[in-house]
């Protein structure tokens, strides 16, 4: 995989007024493409609000108005993308704003029988069955599907939503690559097995529909300020075209990794026992080497091979994997096509003095805690998007898990893109999150041309 990462292109989503919205009023918004390419969003609030008029720098690649549906920024923006998906590419799609502000909505959707009112992963899944479907019926080779991964991710931990919301910890391997595992199993004969997120392979757009909405009913959420059913978690979304041969590929990896933790936790403890056993503390601090004891180098040298022998299984698999996934077809789709879709959670925002207080809602101490934790997060996949798109030679992945998590995706080499949709609300109330919202959108936007 190439180290290089990808360009981010961000948009901005009006939403509806909800009817009580609407008996207030909204703010003033306009939009205007000053070099002919990328727009300037402007807002302007209206009494008793105090908040003074802003326009952003030439940052966003479109903005959509309230009267765009779902259907309309699929096709704009996800449809273009899907012959390249289907070459092997990976594209991920972002969706930030405040609580209450249209992510989910964008994302997921919560009308799942209204072709316009699918979220957009929904509507990427039915468009990639259809060619997988024509693919398969005309295909001599073997049928290929999606397969379908969910998650949430919530302060230090990753929670599999496939998996009846098990725990995952999130850890950075050898590779340099971030390891996403749940609960350590141990199996018969000693093996200890680390089963990491679910991949549920689809073989139709309606068991893929009815997996993820039972998944996403287990999503943690919570009551805000703004929204009765805010996510107080970013629930990451993957689709994979994936076929039979690929998915037991990476089972025996997994196997094979399974059968090198207790190996290699018994060539540790030999070295361990060996080197103490060759050395005796000292009486003022310190050791010496033990007269009485010469280590056992065979000893340690055996469990060592054993190790290497069990180590080149795994690479073994490793391998194999790679083979199945970039091997040459004179047709597509291809295997290792990937749509990642992101919905973060609501950005948080403290109440300003400067505001009149009677249009800003007020936070709960909950809630202010969860939003200090959600910004560091946000915080942190802002600086990550503006060191990619900078070109510095360490991007700081690690600052949080979600930037830890998405890192391989961000370091999809150049057969991809990201792209973050700034969900905003025009309402009166909620002048102050908007406006903090495009100023996050407007920074990312500009750090990616």
């Amino acid at each position: 995989m190439s180290s290089a990462p990808q360009p981010i292109s961000v948009y901005a989503r009006w939403r509806p007024l909800a009817a009580t919205e609407a008996e207030v009023g909204e703010f003033e918004h306009a939009e205007s493409q000053p070099n002919g390419s990328l727009h300037t969003v402007s807002i302007s609030p209206k009494p008793p609000n105090k908040e003074k008029p802003w326009s952003s720098s030439p940052a966003f690649k479109g903005v959509f108005g309230q009267e765009d549906d779902n259907a309309t920024i699929f096709n704009q923006i996800v449809a273009p993308v899907l012959p390249k998906v289907l070459q092997g590419a990976t594209y991920n799609y972002f969706a930030y704003g405040h609580s209450g502000s249209g992510k989910t909505h964008t994302i997921i959707g919560y009308d799942y029988e209204h072709e316009s009112q699918v979220g957009l992963s929904l509507a990427a899944a039915r468009a990639l069955f259809a060619e997988l479907d024509l693919h398969n019926a005309n295909a001599n080779e073997e049928k290929l599907c999606i397969g379908l991964s969910v998650f949430e991710l919530r302060k230090n931990a990753a929670f599999d939503l496939l998996n009846g919301r098990t725990q995952c910890h999130i850890r950075q391997g050898a590779d340099g690559k971030t390891h996403v595992r749940g609960p350590t199993v141990t199996l018969e004969g000693g093996k200890v097995r680390v089963q990491p997120i679910v991949q549920r392979a689809c073989w139709t757009y309606d068991d893929l529909r009815r997996e993820l909405q039972e998944s996403l009913g287990r999503r943690a959420v919570g009551s805000s300020s703004v929204h009765d059913q805010s996510s107080r978690t970013h629930a990451v979304l993957e689709l994979e075209i994936v076929n039979s041969r690929l998915i037991d590929a990476r089972q025996a990896l997994y196997d094979r990794q399974s059968e090198l933790v207790p190996v290699g936790k018994h060539a540790d403890d030999v070295q361990v026992e060996e080197q103490i056993k060759g050395i005796i503390p000292l009486e003022g601090g310190g050791y010496k080497p033990n007269p009485d004891y010469q280590i056992n180098q065979a000893r340690i040298d055996a469990a060592e091979a054993d190790r290497a022998k069990f180590e080149a299984r795994v690479k073994e698999a490793e391998e194999q994997i790679e083979s199945i996934t970039r091997a040459e077809t004179r047709d597509t789709p291809r295997l290792g096509g990937r749509l990642v879709f992101v919905d973060l959670a609501g950005s948080e925002y403290q109440n300003d003095p400067r505001s009149s207080q009677a249009l800003l809602p007020k936070q709960t101490p909950q809630e202010r805690q969860e939003g200090r934790q959600i910004n560091t997060d946000l915080l942190a996949l802002k600086e990550v998007i503006r060191a990619c798109a900078s070109g510095q030679e360490r991007i700081p992945f690690r600052s949080s898990p979600l930037t830890m998590v998405l890192r391989e995706h961000f370091l999809a080499g150049k057969e991809g893109s990201s792209t973050m949709i700034v969900t905003a609300s025009s309402a009166q109330s909620q002048y102050g999150a908007t406006l903090n919202s495009l100023k996050y959108g407007s920074l990312v936007g500009v750090s990616g041309k």
